[in-house]
């Protein structure tokens, strides 16, 4: 029997490589083995999947994360530099579901999209969070929270668009010079 995981983990793989658009219905039930109306058993549309792909690729890299923040006995910079690491790890462990996240978020519709924004900003805050905290402990010195958060997140999002698992740097050299550039620039004068 077909379930809607592996349904959403076929898809997730073909709107990697193909793109969300170039995707048909027809592509993701013949990932499956299914007919086209009996994947319509398990998912209402291809809008569906796109949206329960962003939601679970959120919840995965949350809680990644997640528990690095609330740990009381590190510091604002042991924190990023540890949620980094697990941050880039978590992306690239799970390169089908993360790339349908950071490249494909703009393809949901208006209705999805209303209902998937306050979800990836609750994810945006827990960056911009520690980043404030190191701020409030004189740890950090930056003019602006968000735009601090932000560009940390841009930097390691693109690692997905051109981070090989088999080339020269592992992921972990890669999120420790990510660190090592923030954490530097952060740390002020």
């Amino acid at each position: 029997m077909m379930t809607k995981d592996e349904i959403l983990d076929a898809a997730a793989q073909i709107f990697r490589i193909k793109g969300y658009h170039a995707t048909s219905m027809n592509d993701i039930a013949g990932a499956v083995n299914l007919q086209k109306a009996s994947l319509y058993h398990h998912v209402a549309s291809k809008q569906e999947i796109l949206f329960e792909l962003l939601n679970q690729a959120l919840a995965l890299l949350t809680e990644h994360i997640a528990n690095l923040i609330r740990d009381t006995t590190l510091s604002a910079d042991q924190k990023l530099r540890l949620m980094i690491h697990s941050y880039l790890k978590a992306l690239t462990d799970h390169m089908d579901l993360t790339s349908v996240l950071l490249m494909e978020h703009r393809s949901l519709e208006p209705q999805f999209q209303a209902r998937h924004i306050p979800n990836r900003d609750r994810f945006e805050a827990l960056w911009r969070e520690v980043v404030d905290e190191g701020m409030q402990s004189g740890v950090f010195s930056c003019s602006e929270i968000a735009l601090t958060a932000r560009n940390l997140l841009g930097a390691m999002n693109w690692t997905i668009t051109w981070f090989d698992p088999k080339g020269e740097l592992g992921i972990e050299d890669i999120a420790d010079q990510i660190a090592d550039l923030f954490l530097e620039g952060l740390r002020g004068r």
